[in-house]
């Protein structure tokens, strides 16, 4: 029988989709749910302490989200725009692909330009093709060097938080909707999962023998898109590029054969070490782009634990969640966790499925 998309839907009341992160990282809810036994619990994020120890390996995306959503006007009209970052197309031509709103305004040819908070032009940007009816590739007109461009994409650019959070960032966004561990410039979205952890809970699970493994996923808008086939056999999902390196192939697979706790944290994680499974069923190092969907039936190969935040209903976040947990738990966990209240989304809270 094949698995529709009607039957991950619920009821999310809008005010449980969480505005802000909590005050502190390990401290919002975290829901336990045992797919043995079906048994859920209701703790803190900082009670992961207790399920883990020696031997155990947590698998984190050690991508870092820049700041995407630039602000501009055009040339001559001085229109006000918005261009969201997409993806670097030509690192020496400096060629992106963009979103930008209202994309009406915007045509071939146009020069955008990008102000500093002195009203100083400071990035200039012509755009070049058409891909979408919101999609353009656009140039950047910039002399200096890589670091230099860097710098100032990273100095104009705000903090993309998903449309879900309905405000403008603010200066507590630079830093939360960022992982602690976060390295790898590249990703557009946040691996939200892994927001929950602080350096005093990674210490003390290192402290309990627990190792931890990092690889990398580069989160585009694809992640996010709307699901509208009904039959999640014809659902394509955007290719996101990933690395996961010899290290962190082997510590999982010490964990692995050891017959120890593998734990990916968030959904990326999950797309990525599903990816490179070998034939032996162990994970091997690999660096190239997935488009992986994740539906049940499904049958898992590597990690035999995840933390994950709760997803918004239909989408390919929800469906890979049920597909590790069982639907019939994880919709049934979802509807205690809307009784419960708990924070859905980015900023929300996080559930363990053991």
């Amino acid at each position: 029988m094949r698995t529709k998309l009607s039957q991950f839907n619920f009821d999310l009341p809008k005010e449980l989709v969480a505005q802000y992160p909590s005050p502190e990282r390990d401290e919002s809810r975290l829901m336990v749910l045992h797919r043995i036994t079906g048994k859920i619990e209701h703790k803190l994020f900082k009670d992961l302490l207790s399920y883990f120890g020696e031997g155990d390996v947590i698998i984190f995306n050690n991508t870092k989200v820049f700041p995407a959503r630039l602000f501009g006007q055009k040339e001559k009209t001085g229109a006000k725009i918005e261009v969201f970052l997409l993806r670097e197309l030509n690192h020496s031509a400096r060629l992106w692909d963009v979103l930008v709103d209202p994309a009406r305004k915007i045509r071939v040819g146009n020069k955008l330009y990008f102000e500093d908070e002195n009203g100083h032009d400071a990035l200039v940007a012509e755009v070049v093709d058409n891909t979408t009816s919101r999609g353009r590739t656009i140039r950047f007109l910039f002399d200096g060097t890589d670091d230099d461009f860097q710098n100032e994409l990273v100095r104009l650019g705000n903090t993309p938080l998903p449309k879900y959070i309905d405000r403008e960032p603010e200066a507590i966004d630079r830093e939360r909707y960022q992982t602690i561990y976060a390295k790898e410039l590249g990703a557009v979205a946040a691996p939200t999962a892994g927001l929950h952890f602080s350096r005093e809970l990674m210490k003390r699970l290192e402290l309990k023998g627990v190792s931890f493994a990092e690889l990398t996923l580069h989160i585009g808008l694809g992640t996010f898109r709307t699901i509208d086939v009904e039959d999640l056999s014809k659902h394509k999902m955007e290719a996101e590029y990933f690395r996961i390196t010899q290290d962190a192939a082997e510590k999982v697979n010490k964990s692995l054969q050891a017959e120890k706790k593998v734990c990916a944290v968030g959904t990326t994680t999950m797309r990525s070490i599903e990816t490179a499974v070998s034939a032996e069923n162990l994970l091997k190092p690999v660096e190239g782009w997935t488009n992986k969907f994740i539906y049940p039936p499904y049958e898992f190969s590597i990690a035999n634990s995840m933390i994950t935040n709760f997803h918004l209903p239909k989408s390919s976040l929800l469906i890979m969640i049920a597909a590790f947990g069982g639907i019939d738990l994880v919709m049934e966990a979802y509807n205690e966790a809307v009784k419960e209240k708990y924070r859905f989304f980015s900023y929300g809270d996080a559930m363990l499925i053991l």
